[in-house]
């Protein structure tokens, strides 16, 4: 799949990793439609990336239905947005649960159901989920967050295998800790064990390689965590006693802390 010239629809663009996928997208020639929940956030975008500019709250079935409907024509899907959801599951209201699994997980969906039809009848096509190593391995106060990625990754490789013949690829990537954009940039908390992290550029590298070479899975990560992560996948219980050992606690309590100030 060409990125330059593509119609890419990018998801989450005013947070995170958003902005510089927007950057990176743009260079590489796609025509774009940014999508947030804010207006006044995308105008900007759209001057600066001459992109066409939606405003959805993906936590209302009716806007991401609307979205979708704006977005017809669509060639790549990037969804990106998600609710970072930081904490004990006991600390979460019914109704702030039911919002971070509508962003997280019930958006993505049916944005990949309500797009799928055009791609597959034009024979070409692509979603990348962007999710997060948490989909793989389950850390402490992370419950609701990690649901939702351990959720995005089996809808990206189970519709993986639906779409198969189609033309139409799917991919997911997912990153570990991205230095200077995120929750690690806001707290300035180091990451459990000091484990190293990776760039916002790598990030948007292995997106744009995802989705270039229809890449199943890209996990952006030094090789260490990779490395953990697959360990912890197969054995949890030992990865929860590593995980205490090496001093987990107190990053995690920063970033809850940050996560509750910005509600």
């Amino acid at each position: 799949m060409h990125i330059a010239g593509s119609t890419v629809l990018l998801t989450g663009v005013t947070g995170g990793i958003g902005g510089a996928l927007a950057a990176e997208l743009s260079a590489r020639g796609a025509r774009l439609i940014l999508t947030g929940r804010r207006l006044e956030a995308l105008e900007p975008l759209a001057d600066r990336y001459n992109a066409r500019t939606v405003a959805a709250d993906l936590a209302d079935p009716d806007d991401v239905r609307r979205l979708a409907e704006e977005a017809a024509g669509t060639d790549i899907l990037i969804a990106n947005a998600a609710l970072p959801s930081s904490g004990d599951l006991l600390d979460y209201t019914p109704e702030q649960i039911d919002r971070a699994l509508a962003v997280n997980l019930r958006a993505p969906a049916m944005l990949a159901r309500l797009l799928a039809p055009g791609m597959v009848a034009a024979g070409r096509g692509h979603f990348c989920f962007v999710g997060s190593l948490s989909g793989m391995a389950a850390t402490k106060s992370s419950s609701l967050y990690t649901a939702t990625k351990f959720g995005l990754r089996g809808l990206s490789l189970a519709f993986r295998q639906d779409l198969h013949g189609t033309g139409v690829g799917v991919s997911i990537v997912q990153p570990g800790f991205v230095r200077d954009l995120g929750m690690f940039a806001k707290t300035g908390s180091a990451t459990p064990g000091g484990v190293r992290t990776v760039s916002p550029a790598q990030v948007c590298k292995g997106v744009t390689r995802a989705i270039e070479r229809d890449l199943a899975e890209v996990n952006v990560a030094p090789p260490e965590l990779r490395f953990l992560t697959k360990v912890a996948s197969q054995f949890p219980g030992f990865a929860e006693r590593v995980q205490r050992l090496a001093g987990a606690e107190p990053t995690v309590k920063a970033i809850v802390a940050a996560q509750r100030a910005s509600r």
